[in-house]
């Protein structure tokens, strides 16, 4: 067959045309036609601190010139041995052990063989079994799709994952246990973490290996957080039964939610936190995880101090150097206290956007990690029907407009719900902030408008 068209790109969707990035400026984006985007989710929750800053770019460069691979099973670099410093000064306890990937799929897959070597060899070898929530993501990797509770990504590759478990997440504006979280609070019954303790006992704890959660649910329920003292619950059961707590900071880590890790508020110490997207902010692919230093006791102990396992291009030089240069641009910014301050700031104009639009039925999230839930009707609590694809049009007539966020379907039980993430690059101005609420406030109305045209046609059919 000859080709069709002179286009030799895999595209994520090939029924769609996508804008020619040329260049980025602080907080916005332009294509080839001079349009420009303000990145209102940085890109994938990723490039935090926006784009065009020179210092890093230059930084990678200098790397790249002086020792552009190393193989991390034969040699070390100096810019590897500064940001595990870095990072580990920055994690809380005794987390303080750093394993570089270059992804957030790969860093939790390497936290789940890290839990099950850790077991093994330490004479529990029937401990294999990782407990995940549903409408949660870790990643797109058999295992960490495995561990994932993203439906929609599951489904075409159900017979390849593994045979992990999985329970309902904290979604209290929904609970999928019909509690209601001021009885769970009264109470201290919480029927979310009674199912996990029942899932392990199920299994047999004996064979279960390692809890993962996301700090803050991403990408799969819209920025929602965990209720007051769920975590500490779930730290308690995997002290009882020896489960690794993993921790997956992939899109919460490096200030995103107000504090270094999102772990901070959290009132825990996990076994494992896993990182990723922020650590370069989006520079250069930079992920991995942070380790508890029992666990690294254990791997010197009962393993010869050897993890079996390992990637090409784990702590490559020039994504490290990225790196460096990212947090040092985090701390001569100030970010964290930008990001508290214009939190504070996008929630307050949300919720006055919520008393305007009825299509907004919860405003949630930390820091500048901010998710709205949209509804077809707030009063009646109508849904949106999955055919309407209500916030990917909505953010279709953002991006005509100028703006983009990260739109998600499914949160509330894999098919219905409907949410926008809003995370502006942590360095974000209140200027910007106004923008990306102006926009999002017409694009609700257009929709709204289109919404009512389309009921209008149908029954006049």
């Amino acid at each position: 067959m000859g080709r069709v068209k002179q286009d030799f790109v895999f595209h994520r969707d090939f029924k769609k045309e996508y804008p020619i990035i040329t260049h980025g400026e602080g907080v916005y984006l332009f294509d080839d036609t001079g349009k420009k985007f303000l990145d209102a989710c940085s890109g994938a929750v990723a490039a935090n601190l926006g784009h065009g800053i020179a210092s890093i770019g230059d930084a990678m460069a200098e790397q790249a010139k002086k020792a552009a691979f190393v193989h991390t099973m034969r040699f070390e670099t100096k810019a590897l041995h500064e940001l595990a410093e870095k990072i580990g000064i920055m994690a809380p306890g005794y987390l303080n052990k750093v394993y570089f990937t270059t992804g957030g799929s790969e860093a939790n897959e390497s936290a789940m063989k890290l839990a099950r070597q850790y077991h093994r060899d330490a004479g529990r070898p029937q401990k294999h079994i990782v407990i995940g929530r549903w409408q949660s993501y870790h990643g797109n990797t058999i295992g960490s799709l495995s561990a994932g509770g993203d439906v929609k990504r599951r489904h075409a590759y159900t017979p390849n994952l593994l045979n992990y478990a999985h329970v309902y997440s904290p979604y209290c504006h929904r609970c999928p246990y019909g509690r209601e979280q001021d009885d769970c609070l009264t109470k201290q019954n919480w029927t979310c973490v009674a199912d996990i303790e029942r899932t392990i006992l199920e299994l047999g704890p004996e064979n279960v290996s390692a809890f993962i959660a996301e700090a803050i649910v991403g990408s799969q329920q819209g920025a929602v957080p965990p209720p007051p003292g769920y975590f500490e619950k779930i730290r308690e059961l995997c002290d009882r039964y020896q489960i690794i707590l993993i921790l997956d900071e992939v899109m919460t880590g490096f200030g995103r939610t107000g504090t270094h890790f999102a772990t901070e508020q959290l009132g825990i110490e996990p076994d494992i936190i896993t990182f990723g997207k922020g650590v370069s902010a989006g520079y250069a692919p930079l992920a991995g995880m942070i380790v508890h230093e029992r666990l690294i006791d254990g791997l010197i102990q009962n393993s010869d101090g050897k993890f079996i396992h390992g990637y090409t291009y784990s702590g490559h030089p020039v994504a490290v150097a990225a790196g460096l240069a990212a947090l040092e641009v985090y701390e001569s910014d100030n970010v964290l206290e930008n990001v508290n301050e214009q939190g504070n700031y996008l929630v307050g104009l949300l919720l006055e956007l919520k008393q305007k639009h009825t299509c907004i039925s919860d405003v949630r999230g930390r820091g500048l990690l901010i998710g709205i839930e949209l509804v077809k009707d707030r009063e009646q609590d109508l849904l949106f029907k999955p055919s309407e694809k209500a916030a990917e049009t909505i953010n279709s007539i953002a991006m005509e407009l100028g703006a983009v966020f990260y739109p998600g379907t499914g949160s509330i039980d894999s098919i219905n719900g409907e949410h926008l993430i809003i995370s502006p690059p942590l360095n974000v101005k209140k200027t910007d902030i106004d923008e990306i609420v102006r926009i999002l406030d017409e694009s609700l109305s257009i929709f709204k408008s289109q919404l009512r045209k389309d009921e209008t046609v149908e029954i006049a059919k």
